[in-house]
C-alpha cells in the first residue's frame, strides 16, 4: 500500500495511518463480505425490547426494564402470611372477623393503608416522608376536638393544613435538594410540638362513624395501592417516578421531571396521613391519645417495605402494600387478643428491618437482566476482517549537531 492512497490523507494535507476500528474477534461489517456472500447474509435481529432500551438514558437509572419476578414470588409468600393468620383468628376468635368486629378491622386496615400508600409514595420517588404519623395523630387530635362542627368542616380544615403542610415540605425538599428522609424528620418534630400542647386525652366530639362505609374504605385504599402498582409496571412510568433517585452524586439535582413528581408525592402523602388520622379518630371508641405518632410512621414505612417497595426508591411490587397491610392489621388483632403486650415500636421496627431485607432482595433480583450484545457474525466461509499493516516509513534523522557524536 502507497503513501499516496486515500487512506492516508487528511484533511489540509499530510498523512496518517488508516483508521482502525476494533471489532470483537468474529464480527466484522457486511460491505466487507464478498459481492456474492453480502446479498445473501442477513442482517442482525434486534428485538423490540432491545430497541426501547437504547433509548433509554443512563442518567436516570439503569438501562433496561426491571424484572418482576422477584416481587411476584414475594407477594404471593404474604399472601399466604395474610392466609395463615386470618385462618388463626377466625379458629380461635370467630366473632372478631365477623360482623361489626369486622368492619372496625377494615377501618383500621384503611387508615394504615392510606398512610402505607403515603409512605411507599414518597420510597418510589426516594423521598421519604417521616412526617407521616406525627400528621396523622395531629389529624386525629384536631378531628376529635371539632367533630361537631361536622364531618366536612372538621376534616376539610385538617385537609387544606395538610396540602399547605405538604407543599412546604415538597418546595424545601425539592427546591433545595436536600434528603426528604432529613427535611420530613424536621417536619415531623414540628408536628410534635402542636401534639404535645395538649395534656391529656381529647374525646371524639360529633357522631360520624366510619365502620358504615368499612367496605368502601378499605376497597378504596386496595384500590389506589392496585392501580399504581399496575401503572409501576410500565417501564416510561416507573423511570419517571423514579427519577429522583440519585444514581452518582446524591447532591446533584435530578432535572425538573424528577422534582415535580418527587414534590406530588410528598403532597399526598400529606393529604393520605390526614385523611388516615380522621378514620383513626372517628373509628376509635375511646378517646384520642397525644402520642407523638412516630410508631404510625414506623408501622406504615415497614408496611410499604415489607411489600416489595425499594428503600432506594423505583422499584415496588403490585399488590405487596395491600398484602403487608392485611398482615400487619391481623397480627396486631392476634397480639392483642392473645394478650401478648408487644410494644407497637417494637411491631414497627420489626418490620422496617424485614422491609429492608426486602429491599435488598428486590434490588438484587430485581435489577434489569443485562442486554445480550448484537454483533453481526460472519459466515463460516469468511474471513475476519483486520486492519492492513502499515509499512515502515523511513529511518529517523539524526542531528549533525547532537553533542553526543562528538563525544562531549
Amino acid at each position: 500500500m502507497a503513501y499516496d492512497e486515500p487512506a492516508y490523507r487528511q484533511r489540509g494535507g499530510g498523512y496518517s495511518q488508516p483508521e482502525q476500528v476494533y471489532r470483537p474477534e468474529g464480527s466484522h461489517r457486511r460491505e466487507d463480505l464478498p459481492a456474492e456472500e453480502y446479498a445473501t447474509a442477513e442482517a442482525p435481529r434486534v428485538s423490540q425490547v432491545a430497541l426501547d432500551d437504547a433509548f433509554d438514558d443512563p442518567y436516570h437509572g439503569e438501562v433496561g426494564r426491571d424484572r418482576m419476578a422477584v416481587h411476584f414470588l414475594w407477594e404471593f409468600v404474604l399472601l399466604l402470611a395474610a392466609g395463615g393468620l386470618a385462618y388463626l383468628l377466625y379458629t380461635n376468635q370467630s366473632d372478631e372477623v365477623t360482623g361489626a368486629a369486622l368492619d372496625r378491622l377494615l377501618v383500621q386496615g384503611a387508615a394504615l393503608g392510606l398512610l402505607a400508600l403515603g409512605a411507599g409514595a414518597t420510597l418510589r420517588t426516594a423521598a421519604p416522608n417521616l412526617a407521616i404519623g406525627p400528621v396523622a395523630v395531629a389529624s386525629a387530635l384536631h378531628f376529635a376536638e371539632n367533630g361537631d362542627l361536622g364531618v366536612f368542616e372538621a376534616a376539610g380544615v385538617a385537609v387544606v393544613i395538610g396540602v399547605l403542610g405538604g407543599l412546604i415540605l415538597a418546595f424545601v425538599v425539592v427546591g433545595f435538594h436536600v434528603p426528604g428522609w432529613a427535611a420530613s424528620l424536621a417536619a415531623a418534630l414540628a408536628v410534635i410540638v402542636y401534639i404535645q400542647m395538649r395534656s391529656g386525652p381529647v374525646n371524639l366530639q360529633g357522631d360520624y362513624e366510619p365502620t358504615r362505609h368499612a367496605i368502601y374504605l378499605f376497597g378504596g385504599f386496595a384500590g389506589l395501592a392496585i392501580i399504581g402498582g399496575l401503572l409501576g409496571l410500565i417501564k416510561n412510568v416507573r423511570r419517571t417516578v423514579g427519577r429522583f433517585r440519585p444514581v452518582g452524586d446524591p447532591a446533584a439535582r435530578r432535572g425538573v421531571g424528577g422534582g415535580v413528581v418527587t414534590g406530588l408525592a410528598i403532597m399526598f402523602s400529606t393529604v393520605a396521613a390526614v385523611v388516615a388520622g380522621v378514620l383513626l379518630a372517628a373509628g376509635n371508641d375511646a378517646a384520642v391519645q397525644p402520642s407523638v405518632g412516630l410508631e404510625w410512621t414506623g408501622l406504615a414505612l415497614g408496611a410499604a417495605l415489607v411489600g416489595g417497595t425499594s428503600a432506594y426508591g423505583r422499584r415496588g411490587g403490585v399488590f405487596g402494600t395491600v398484602l403487608a397491610v392485611v398482615v400487619l392489621v391481623l397480627f396486631l388483632r392476634y397480639q392483642e387478643l392473645e394478650s401478648w403486650d408487644i410494644s407497637t415500636y417494637a411491631t414497627a421496627a420489626v418490620a422496617v428491618g424485614g422491609g429492608l431485607v426486602v429491599t435488598r432482595l428486590v434490588e438484587t433480583f430485581g435489577r434489569p437482566a443485562p442486554a445480550p450484545d448484537t454483533q453481526w457474525t460472519e459466515p463460516a466461509s469468511a474471513t475476519t476482517w483486520q486492519a492492513p499493516e502499515p509499512e515502515p516509513g523511513p529511518a529517523p534523522r539524526t542531528d549533525p549537531w547532537d553533542s553526543s557524536r562528538w563525544g562531549s
